[in-house]
């Protein structure tokens, strides 16, 4: 009797030890070079942020243009990115995911052309007014199409990489600014605006091997093309149906029809999504909708875009009046940020959203603070205060850290999977029409605003607005790391009771077998099957 029971734990534990090991499912390959085709477009977003903050030096010597003038050309673009955002949603309603993606790369590859070949200030105007149109359309489409494609398993992971492009594109902007800075002033801002026409080219030959978004074609009837990508973007069969069979519901199409073609309802193209979302919203979309807008509200109102669009501006108050030191430190603001960034992909679907937003925004208050302290030591001091230089140095490389490994992957990852399926594109078009808004303002009045209240002061102005970002993240933002994207609606309607929902749903999940992760656990006598 002993050994028989003393085999049968044997046999229970080498089982549960076989669980144990299957529990995470391997990455998809399939999704994680879908997820890295569209993420693509954000380098174009990126790396105008970082070649403008150099190049803008030398336009302002080769122009001659004021400081408000300066001020319009680098946050300009924020403010024209509103029309390709607004209409990237119904474009890619009508157009699919795909396509919308390769219209984004041909508009910015024109503005991009136009910006090297500027002759003169409203010329440049021009270039920033097409090449903003395409950003619009890059980041609304890029987080959207990769949370669609993407299994629950990884879908933080893999929508993560639109802000990992976004920057690549700010470090090879900055190096781009160091490496032509060597050549003639009229010459060199050129070079560095007209090389980013290159990724644009890069991204349309690539976008043509993606597939459609499986969400995109339920909407449109073609079960059929919709079921062979979710087969092969899932991380078992079971999974791809059991994604099909939410999709088929959101949609309103019966969970038995398995016609690779069925017909569809009007709004399948995006009519009357609108007023769901803005004049007659039930309490779980307007928690939604105030969630995905307050999240990207408070990303850029926290003054990320200051930092790094007038990063040379920022340590020549700090004391560096080298160009070439200050373009310097400019690439290793960079480096930081792209490293920091993908340290957090790999942290998203393990600690979860919600510990690394509400970690990252706490360390921004805490960075912003002593930053500011720091700038108004050195502004307030006859001498150079060596201690205090480095300290401001050392609290820009920190802050642009601790915003990479939380704030700026998790506002795109959270906003791109709460809407829910028939109102995402356009909700994902509102919440980047208002970040590019708040980041045009920013952009626009960062000069203004350090000589009015000071350098130090405006970025004590920062940290305020990151604290108020904290007590509004802590309360109102529920969870959703492992949750499917059809599963996103029953969190939100309670703004500050989600914790009920959650622990609802965990309750549910735990009678269905289902271990968290996106996959289901079925339990068959003494063995785990998934």
């Amino acid at each position: 009797m002993a050994s028989i029971s003393t085999q049968s734990a044997i046999a229970d534990n080498e089982t549960l030890a076989d669980f144990e090991t299957a529990k995470r499912p391997k990455r998809n390959k399939y999704a994680f070079a879908c997820a890295i085709l569209a993420s693509l477009t954000s380098i174009l977003l990126g790396y105008d942020i970082g070649v403008m903050s150099g190049a803008i030096i030398f336009i302002q010597k080769d122009l001659k243009i004021s400081d408000v003038q300066v001020e319009i050309v680098m946050g300009i673009l924020n403010v024209y990115c509103l029309v390709g955002s607004c209409a990237a949603g119904r474009t890619s309603d009508w157009l699919g995911r795909r396509y919308t993606i390769v219209f984004a790369g041909a508009i910015f590859f024109v503005g991009a052309l136009l910006m090297g070949f500027a002759t003169n200030y409203a010329f440049l105007m021009v270039g920033r007014f097409v090449a903003g149109i395409g950003v619009g359309y890059a980041l609304m489409i890029a987080p959207v199409y990769t949370a669609e494609v993407s299994p629950a398993s990884s879908r933080g992971f893999l929508t993560s990489f639109p802000e990992v492009f976004i920057n690549g594109g700010i470090l090879l902007g900055y190096v781009s600014n160091y490496a032509f800075s060597k050549l003639r002033t009229d010459l060199g801002w050129r070079l560095m605006l007209g090389v980013g026409a290159i990724p644009s080219v890069f991204l349309a030959v690539g976008v043509l091997a993606m597939p459609e978004s499986p969400r995109w074609l339920v909407m449109q009837g073609r079960l059929g093309e919709a079921k062979k990508v979710l087969d092969k973007t899932s991380d078992t069969v079971e999974e791809a149906e059991l994604r099909l069979s939410d999709i088929k519901q959101a949609a309103g199409i019966p969970e038995d029809c398995t016609d690779d073609v069925v017909p569809v309802q009007k709004q399948s193209h995006g009519e009357g999504v609108w007023k769901e979302l803005l004049l007659y919203p039930t309490p779980a979309v307007r928690h939604v909708l105030i969630c995905g807008v307050g999240i990207h509200f408070f990303q850029q109102a926290s003054g990320i875009d200051a930092v790094v669009l007038y990063s040379p501006r920022i340590f020549e108050k700090a004391g560096i009046t080298s160009s070439d030191h200050k373009l310097l430190a400019t690439v290793a603001v960079g480096l930081v940020k792209t490293i920091f960034i993908l340290v957090a992909t790999f942290l998203l679907d393990r600690i979860g959203r919600r510990p690394l937003l509400l970690g990252s925004i706490i360390g921004m208050v805490a960075s912003l603070t002593t930053l500011g302290f720091s700038l108004t030591i050195i502004d307030h001091s006859g001498e150079k205060v060596t201690w205090a230089v480095a300290l401001c140095i050392t609290m820009v490389l920190a802050y642009v850290a601790l915003f990479s490994i939380g704030m700026g992957p998790i506002t795109w990852v959270y906003s791109s999977e709460i809407f829910p399926l028939r109102l995402r594109a356009q909700g994902a078009s509102i919440a980047v029409a208002i970040n590019r808004v708040t980041s045009g303002v920013i952009s626009m009045t960062f000069i203004s605003l350090y000589e009015a209240i000071s350098i130090g002061g405006a970025f004590f102005l920062f940290a305020g607005v990151a604290t108020a970002a904290t007590l509004f993240f802590y309360t109102c933002y529920p969870e959703t790391q492992g949750k499917t994207l059809e599963e996103m609606e029953g969190l939100f309607g309670k703004f500050i009771g989600w914790r009920e929902e959650a622990k609802k749903l965990k309750k549910t999940r735990e009678v269905n077998g289902d271990d968290g992760t996106g996959n289901v656990q079925i339990q068959l006598g003494n063995t785990v099957t998934k």
